[in-house]
């Protein structure tokens, strides 16, 4: 991979044999490189909606990130990155004021902890899916992250073997945008 990558791509993923491998398996394409990434169980779909399980069809800007400085070194990269804390969440509730927006824990309304046991969100780039402007119920916590063994489904997100993103990181511009299903 070279300096200053600015197009990823995620397409579904197909068997050699021309049959499709199952809804939430993708393919992250930059430049000539393909590699495997797990996607929501709906798959990819046009119009999303809170907790359908899809992953958003679109192009969107990877405006910055988070990691979890206590797993791991501060990631070599050109992109904003902010240390995950214990009280780090992101408001998942439509109605709310805060929907799709980084919250601090405690926090009433419906929201994800961004501190996680597992280590999907060890790195966790944010999208601007459904930024500004924001829909209510137009889906939340749109990321791209670290997968899960065996690239299981995400809840609507995109994920990437850990290796390949740190791979990726160092070589990422500020500008980068990542193309889903389009």
């Amino acid at each position: 991979m070279r300096r200053g990558l600015t197009q990823l791509r995620v397409r579904p993923a197909f068997s050699p044999t021309g049959g499709h491998l199952g809804r939430h398996h993708g393919h992250l394409q930059i430049g000539g490189l393909t590699l495997p990434c797990a996607l929501g169980p709906a798959g990819i779909c046009a119009i999303k909606r809170e907790g359908d399980g899809a992953t958003p069809r679109g192009t969107f800007k990877i405006t910055s990130g988070l990691w979890r400085a206590d797993r791991l070194p501060r990631p070599r990269t050109s992109l904003t990155l902010h240390a995950i804390t214990p009280r780090l969440g992101w408001c998942d509730a439509p109605g709310h004021r805060n929907y799709n927006r980084p919250v601090h824990l405690p926090f009433a309304a419906s929201h994800e902890s961004l501190w996680r046991e597992d280590a999907v969100y060890d790195v966790v780039l944010i999208l601007d899916h459904n930024q500004r402007p924001r829909r209510q119920n137009g889906g939340s916590a749109i990321f791209f992250h670290l997968a899960k063994p065996g690239f299981v489904a995400t809840a609507g997100c995109v994920a990437i073997e850990r290796r390949a993103m740190m791979c990726l990181l160092a070589r990422l511009s500020r500008h980068a945008v990542i193309t889903i299903g389009n």
